[in-house]
């Protein structure tokens, strides 16, 4: 597993989601290593971490507990948690885990349960089982965004998967995520719902203005969950992936909660 970690002091740890890699993260990092130690996985089948070619080694007890190996191993204490997209379900899930070694949460277009988050998710599962391992993760991210983007930066988005093999995980994702009571990984996902009633660390839900997955309703829906939220308005001109959109802005958000 790659892992990026950059500064020093008490550890932020940013987790990603779908089809992104620590990458997504280039432009709040600068925000916050002058006081903090920043480290930004990628998961196991994204970025410069290994790709198994197996579909069965995706799964997202292994993605929490690969999670987990990296606190254990960096002794991570007193941790900054963001996530966002599957960065929420496994971030969540590791801090009720493990919830001696976090500090707060930094909650950014995310949620977490079993049911499918909008009808605009349900499509995009439905294109992803389509294009299957032919998907171009660059493109994805770039229809995602609101603010102009260059081609160069689309290019290190679409860097980690070169081939088709190597976008396995990419397309294990969408499986992942329950829509309805029955499927396998429902069940621990409500648990962690549950879990985040009683879970009262400090946390900021910072959600984008447009976004067609995650809504401004979404936002407040996580807020409600978590007893100590505080929740911002949402970040103007921003889509999805928030951290490429408003980075900067973003990052220096991060830096005056609480740090």
């Amino acid at each position: 597993m790659h892992y990026l970690d950059e500064g020093a002091g008490d550890p932020v740890l940013l987790l990603h989601g779908e089809p992104t890699w620590a990458f997504l993260y280039r432009k709040i990092i600068p925000e916050l290593v002058g006081s903090r130690r920043c480290l930004a996985p990628d998961y196991f089948g994204f970025g410069r971490s290994d790709k198994p070619t197996d579909p069965g080694f995706y799964t997202y007890d292994r993605h929490v507990e690969s999670i987990a190996r990296v606190a254990e191993e960096l002794d991570l204490q007193q941790i900054t948690l963001v996530v966002q997209d599957w960065g929420g379900p496994i971030g969540f899930r590791f801090a009720v885990e493990h919830p001696e070694r976090i500090a707060r949460l930094v909650v950014l277009n995310t949620g977490i349960g079993a049911r499918a988050p909008s009808e605009e998710w349900l499509r995009f599962q439905a294109f992803m089982r389509r294009v299957g391992t032919e998907i171009v993760a660059g493109q994805l991210v770039r229809l995602s965004l609101v603010q102009p983007v260059t081609d160069e930066v689309i290019a290190a988005y679409d860097a980690p998967f070169p081939v088709p093999e190597s976008r396995v995980g990419i397309v294990q994702f969408p499986e992942q995520v329950p829509t309805s009571s029955d499927h396998p990984n429902a069940p621990r996902m409500l648990e962690v719902r549950e879990e985040l009633r009683s879970f009262d660390r400090p946390a900021l839900v910072l959600f984008s203005d447009s976004d067609p997955i995650f809504s401004r309703r979404a936002a407040e829906v996580m807020a409600e969950l978590l007893p100590n939220a505080e929740l911002d308005p949402p970040v103007q001109g921003a889509g999805h992936f928030l951290q490429e959109d408003q980075g900067h802005a973003i990052g220096r958000r991060i830096a005056a909660f609480g740090l």
